[in-house]
């Protein structure tokens, strides 16, 4: 699944910055995909629980990777929105703020490969470590935000920025929740909360 959602996660940096609109195609089956093994995860999670009669470790194992396997899914839902952002974004020259979101779209793909190495790894620092890399996209959110919010010199219509605005967010939403993954990874190993 994990594999799927970073696959989601290359396919919308695509179509967004190579504008290509053959990989925004692709997201929707993607994401399908991720929903089916979403359900499927969370019906097996839920099984073991209730007829396995898991200890304490275990018990938090499961439960756990019942919320995990939620974010990852989120992730693979802004994906396939990104997508269909990017096929709007298609007709409009490119903005020089793309240059930036860029930026902030990568450092959420390395944020979620650090994350599923984490959970691969069960690496309880590791997983803690992805935080610290949150800031600095929330901090790309902020200043890309002010740029796109604050301009003066907008002609035409505003579709463009309303979607790059969108675009930010999503991205922002997709840090948070490599960092919640990360965090979950942090209390599969350790038994406590961060």
């Amino acid at each position: 699944m994990g594999a799927l959602v970073e696959r989601s996660c290359l396919l919308a940096r695509k179509a967004l910055f190579e504008r290509d609109l053959e990989a925004a195609r692709h997201l929707p089956i993607q994401d399908k995909q991720i929903d089916q093994l979403y359900r499927q995860i969370e019906v097996e999670c839920v099984n073991l629980m209730a007829l396995q009669s898991p200890v304490t470790q275990d018990l938090r194992l499961l439960s756990a990777m019942m919320q995990l396997v939620r974010d990852l899914e989120r992730i693979g839902d802004y994906a396939q929105d990104l997508g269909e952002i990017a096929v709007k974004l298609f007709p409009y020259p490119t903005h020089a703020c793309m240059a930036r979101i860029l930026q902030m779209t990568d450092r959420c793909r390395a944020m979620l490969a650090m994350s599923l190495a984490a959970l691969a790894d069960l690496d309880a620092s590791a997983g803690l470590e992805v935080k610290l890399r949150d800031d600095a996209v929330d901090s790309d959110y902020e200043e890309v935000y002010s740029q796109l919010a604050h301009q003066t010199n907008v002609q035409g219509t505003v579709e463009p920025i309303v979607l790059m605005v969108l675009t930010i967010r999503y991205l922002e939403r997709m840090a948070d929740h490599a960092t919640n993954i990360g965090k979950r990874v942090a209390y599969i190993v350790t038994g406590q909360r961060s």
